[in-house]
């Protein structure tokens, strides 16, 4: 009966007709050289032919500012439909943004001109005043730029201000063709490269597949714009197989092969050699190791890298008999590795991490936050810093003496900064890394002081983007030590700072906007919204009127007042629950209390 239930259900999925219920959208593939215009074709001989030329006035003026035409192909979609231009750059974005709205015509200010008004109104909003000058002029066009310069915050707003049509383009960088689901009808690629890098074809099809989603569209194309030397790479490119996939397990080391045997032992899933191996054996570096591996097996490498973690004092060996003819191999991890693992340090930090939390110990300024946040600036964002030397030297003759004596501690002195800032020749050596990390500690230490990342962004001339995923990083990796520091007895000290200093990096707003941040969805912008309103705590907005909300809070959706009333009583309650259990320890009589103290026998 059961066979008979299968095969007829397999019948019916196989007649089923699935295109009724999905849609195929066509995506049609362009080139540009110059002011023509060719489809890709695959049946052509060179893999393209003739489409049409560009039927567009460009005054001389228009010409010289937009030799791509650019202006032109947007203007054949936007507003109705939707269109994204990425460019090779984060600064090409925002020049290509302001030079399209600078030769757009007035008629484009009047679509959706209040809503737009509203985007302008809350990214100010939300950023304490602030606002690009860049999308301050855009905007009104519907036009924004996207890439990483952006806060998390800016990014979520003009995303959902694309997606219902208020803006109808976007200038971004490759970054946003993973992972944002922002459809268009036409992608433009402004240029076959990604910074100075050639495109590769996964990334181009990638790119392009943004144009004409299913359900959305119903059609999609895509235009890629060449110079003429470009020309026969980009065909390779567009008739070439995509590229294959490898697994880069044993290729990236420290974050690679070592982690996984460091987790495997550490969860107990596999310990010996032997099952080590054979879990290798299942991964897909062990299904393509025939391809990989060149000039050593498998086995070899698995040993190597237990070998590597067992000197670098992570692992311990232990070599059991189990016959004559046989030897175990088993594993265990040892506290550095367990503290490693616990805090989910990476590999190439955690001698480096131990040495610096050790040093610390021997000379920690408490005075200020500022030691303990050099011990927590993440050290894999080191190889991006770029010190301006000028406000390098600026801030540190703003620390105090206390503060200074930290930079002294790390080899760091006052002199040094000054001859790099006017441009000396330096003979004393110092630690490269030690310079860039104490610098974004500067950053970091800054925007705890002033909690405001768009003030620290001009202080330190860094995107603001940047800054705030510095903080991001710098919350995550502190949190990171605080597990580390917790597995292992010595460093008992910096448990209760770093947990302190954790929490002050995770929100990084003013003292009184903390606990109303514990709410969901609340953010920054949103708690200070509520904060001014005279909702200053927990018990404020939970006993709040979701209505009233609404009518008191600017562009709050009945559905976001709701939650957030709920889950500031959940919060509520479960510290209440929290304070009862307290208070019930405090009274409750302790079990080793004596019921009548023993009378005292006399000496014989």
């Amino acid at each position: 009966m059961l066979k008979t239930y299968k095969s007829s259900f397999k019948q019916s999925i196989t007649a089923v007709n699935l295109d009724q219920y999905v849609p195929k959208v066509e995506l049609k593939e362009y080139l540009k050289i110059n002011d023509t215009i060719y489809e890709v074709d695959s049946k052509a001989e060179n893999g393209m032919t003739f489409s049409r030329l560009l039927n567009y006035k460009y005054s001389d003026t228009l010409k010289k500012m937009d030799p791509d035409h650019l202006v032109a192909l947007v203007t054949e979609v936007i507003p109705k439909y939707s269109c994204l231009v990425f460019c090779p750059t984060k600064k090409n974005c925002e020049n290509v943004a302001e030079m399209i709205c600078r030769f757009l015509s007035k008629e484009y200010l009047k679509h959706r001109e209040k809503e737009k008004h509203e985007v302008l109104k809350d990214l100010k909003n939300m950023s304490s005043g602030n606002l690009c000058p860049v999308l301050r002029h855009t905007i009104p066009f519907g036009v924004a730029y996207h890439h990483s310069g952006l806060t998390s915050d800016e990014r979520k707003l003009l995303e959902e201000a694309y997606s219902t049509g208020i803006l109808c383009l976007f200038t971004c960088t490759s970054t946003l063709a993973a992972g944002v689901n922002l459809p268009a009808r036409r992608v433009i690629l402004r240029a076959p490269y990604v910074a100075k890098e050639f495109l590769k074809r996964n990334r181009y099809k990638q790119m392009i597949g943004r144009a004409g989603r299913a359900g959305i569209d119903t059609v999609g194309e895509s235009i890629l714009i060449l110079q003429e030397k470009d020309k026969q790479q980009v065909l390779e490119l567009i008739t070439g197989p995509l590229e294959n996939c490898y697994s880069h397990l044993v290729q990236e080391f420290t974050k690679g092969i070592h982690t996984l045997f460091l987790s495997l032992i550490g969860l107990k899933i596999a310990t010996s050699l032997r099952d080590i191996y054979q879990f290798m054996n299942g991964t897909f570096f062990g299904v393509q190791q025939k391809i990989l591996l060149k000039d050593k097996s498998l086995w070899e490498i698995t040993v190597e890298s237990l070998s590597y973690l067992t000197d670098k004092g992570l692992l311990q060996k232990d070599t059991v008999s189990k016959s004559e003819e046989e030897v175990q191999c088993n594993f265990h991890i040892t506290k550095l590795g367990r503290a490693s693992f616990k805090g989910t340090i990476d590999l190439a930090y955690c001698n480096i991490l131990y040495r610096d939390l050790k040093k610390g110990l021997e000379g920690l300024v408490l005075e200020s936050l500022f030691h303990l946040i050099y011990l927590t600036t993440p050290y894999d964002l080191v190889s991006q810093c770029e010190p301006n030397w000028m406000i390098y030297f600026w801030q540190f003759s703003q620390l105090s003496p206390a503060e200074q004596n930290v930079a002294g501690l790390l080899g760091v002195s006052e002199s040094f900064i000054g001859k790099k800032a006017s441009g000396q020749a330096i003979k004393k050596k110092v630690d490269k890394d030690i310079v860039n990390r104490l610098y974004l500690s500067f950053v970091l230490y800054t925007l705890l002081k002033e909690t405001n990342i768009w003030s620290v962004s001009e202080k330190f001339n860094l995107p603001r983007g940047y800054v705030q995923n510095l903080l991001t990083g710098a919350a995550s990796f502190s949190s990171c030590v605080l597990h580390f520091c917790e597995e292992l007895e010595e460093f008992w000290v910096y448990r209760a700072l770093l947990a302190e200093l954790t929490r002050k990096l995770t929100y990084c707003v003013k003292a009184e906007l903390v606990s109303l941040m514990e709410v969901t969805g609340v953010l920054e912008g949103r708690a200070r919204q509520l904060y001014n309103a005279g909702y200053r705590s927990l018990t404020h907005l939970a006993n709040a009127d979701p209505e009233v909300l609404i009518g008191t809070i600017d562009h709050l959706s009945r559905r976001q007042a709701k939650q957030i009333v709920s889950s500031a009583k959940m919060l509520l309650q479960e510290k209440a629950e929290a304070l009862q259990e307290e208070v019930e320890e405090l009274l409750r009589v302790p079990s080793d209390f004596p019921d009548a103290v023993a009378p005292c026998t006399e000496k014989a």
